[in-house]
């Protein structure tokens, strides 16, 4: 996401390594984020990122012409490789829209359609699905989507050489896919999977050609190779990626509104992380779509005559989670003292100008199985200094943080400069002071993404914030099974509280097994209030998704993990 303060973040799920590279373990150097709450002004404030799937389309004046190069220019990081099955985050999710589709679909109600699967059936005991592919269609290297392209992908994922992690940890329960015949492919699962679909409509398993992933890491993560409407035609690092039209498309999505190939002859992806500088383009003409505005900008787009498209995120809300396996948030009492003190609202209120909202469920508002406890937030820093006695924290030092056995009462807290706004920053400083007052030593420890996941990958955090983007409630899973203590091939793990809760992973693992949607909704709403109640997590707020648009119509954004698709786009005159 973006590399400076003042660029929205990336709501990752997982690094992607640099290619033939192996995810760095050093030590992360703590520093302090001093002067970040002067950003936190009109001028520096940007946008996280919300929180479920949703589509939409700009409106725009002008008469729509076809032909012509979009420029698209994102605040969001550069991928270290355009193949998202490799690692896995948004940024990849971001532009391989463009030339990767899904299995299936999912529309803005948050049905699952079909896509590259024409149709699907499920054995009684959810253990076999069958998919019947679409007849006919190929690659934009001319190999024919098949059952035995599918088999390739999934296999893909699941090899370790792969370096996946979104899509490894999606696909873990597919056990073999059995070629039936050319358009045919059959799912055998080693338990039942509820979250099978909802997973296999995502960016992160969106099918490839089996012929480029046979040329390797290296030329695939160049330029993948799929069905989509566009074709990656060169990537110019730092700068930008260039697509040009697939004039074979002919696998429309869930928002397309017409068959056949798109109507731009192609789009030119521009690394921009500055926001001011994206919109000063987007007000120019010199750019017609910008991701990640800030606030003032979004507040002022229709007077400007650009059009706005709120279209959030699923998954996780953006959060701070505590690390539970280490001193001393191994300890309840001292989990819930911290956020009991921490008293993120005002913060919240302040540096976002009603952009955001505060949360207090683990997963985003927007889903429909999401759950809130504010009861277990309410600010009370008396009783906060009450448990930190009980829990024997009870000496001070002489500047006074509370001490133990004669060890300081610290909190590490790496924060990826990637990945969190400045605003974000800011409300961290706000909540370190929040919890000095009560006797804690918050050391804010701004870095960059590789040496943050390099923190992480070596437990030496107390306190993590990291957004994950997923379809559904199995995000709760993936984040909060003790499963997710254990790192997937690309290095990362996604259980970053380290909760080991037997009970939780029981709940996780029948939801995951449950196909009854009531019956999974009521295990769900359990396993969030067992979440919650163990202060592990603390909810700020739903992961937003903005764009603006100008001179440009039919830009919508897909219902799956809200990233835009230029299928429908045409310029404007």
């Amino acid at each position: 996401m973006p590399h400076t303060p003042g660029v929205t973040p990336d709501a990752s799920e997982a690094p992607v390594p640099p290619i033939n590279a192996s995810t760095p373990r050093t030590r992360a150097r703590a520093l302090t984020l001093s002067g970040l709450a002067a950003l936190a002004g009109a001028a520096a404030l940007t946008l996280t990122a919300c929180a479920t799937p949703g589509a939409g389309e700009a409106g725009t004046t002008g008469t729509p012409q076809d032909g012509g190069t979009l420029v698209y220019a994102t605040g969001d990081a550069e991928p270290t490789c355009l193949d998202p099955h490799v690692g896995g985050n948004y940024p990849q999710a971001l532009l391989s829209t463009q030339y990767l589709e899904p299995l299936v679909g999912r529309d803005a109600a948050g049905k699952i359609t079909p896509w590259l699967a024409s149709k699907w059936t499920t054995s009684e005991d959810g253990l076999t699905w069958d998919f019947t592919l679409q007849e006919g269609v190929t690659f934009t290297d001319g190999t024919p989507l098949d059952a035995a392209a599918i088999k390739t992908n999934v296999e893909h994922l699941q090899d370790p050489e792969t370096q996946s992690s979104t899509g490894y940890l999606a696909m873990a329960k597919v056990a073999e896919v059995e070629v039936v015949d050319d358009t045919h492919a059959r799912f055998h699962l080693s338990a039942p999977d509820a979250a099978l679909l909802e997973s296999l409509s995502q960016q992160w398993t969106a099918i490839q050609s089996p012929t480029g992933i046979a040329r390797g890491m290296e030329a695939n993560c160049q330029s993948p190779i799929g069905t989509g409407p566009f074709i990656v035609e060169e990537w110019t690092p730092q700068q930008s990626v260039s697509l040009v039209r697939n004039e074979d498309y002919r696998t429309p999505g869930p928002e397309a509104d017409h068959e056949g190939a798109a109507h731009l002859d192609g789009i030119e992806w521009r690394f921009i992380p500055d926001a001011a500088t994206r919109y000063a383009a987007l007000a120019s003409g010199e750019v017609q779509v910008i991701d990640n505005p800030l606030p003032n900008d979004i507040a002022g787009a229709e007077a400007a005559g650009i059009a706005h498209i709120d279209a959030p995120r699923p998954g996780s809300v953006n959060r701070i989670e505590l690390n539970s396996a280490q001193t001393p948030f191994d300890d309840v009492r001292v989990r819930e003292a911290f956020i009991r003190a921490a008293d993120p609202s005002p913060g919240i209120e302040s540096l976002y100008r009603g952009t955001a909202t505060r949360s207090f469920s683990p997963l985003a508002s927007t889903e429909p199985a999401a759950t809130s406890a504010e009861q277990l937030f309410a600010t009370d820093a008396d009783a906060a200094a009450k448990l930190l006695d009980e829990a024997g924290w009870t000496e001070k030092n002489s500047d006074g943080v509370r001490t133990k056995d004669g060890k300081a009462l610290t909190v590490r807290f790496p924060v990826s400069t990637n990945q969190s706004v400045a605003a974000e920053q800011s409300l961290f400083e706000q909540i370190q002071a929040n919890t000095t007052a009560v006797g804690f030593d918050v050391q804010l420890e701004p870095v960059d993404l590789s040496s943050w996941y390099a923190a992480l990958g070596a437990n030496e955090y107390e306190a993590v914030s990291a957004p994950y983007t997923k379809v559904g409630p199995d995000v709760l899973r993936i984040l909060y099974h003790s499963d997710g203590i254990v790192p997937a091939p690309s290095g990362y793990f996604a259980n970053h509280a380290q909760l080991a809760d037997p009970e939780l992973d029981a709940l996780l693992d029948k939801a995951s097994d449950t196909l009854d949607e009531d019956a999974r909704t009521k295990l769900y709403a359990d396993a969030q209030q067992r979440i919650l109640e163990s202060f592990t997590v603390l909810p700020l707020y739903d992961q937003q998704n903005h764009f603006l648009t100008k001179d440009v119509a039919g830009v919508t954004t897909l219902g799956t993990v809200a990233t835009p698709t230029f299928v429908n786009a045409q310029l404007t005159e």
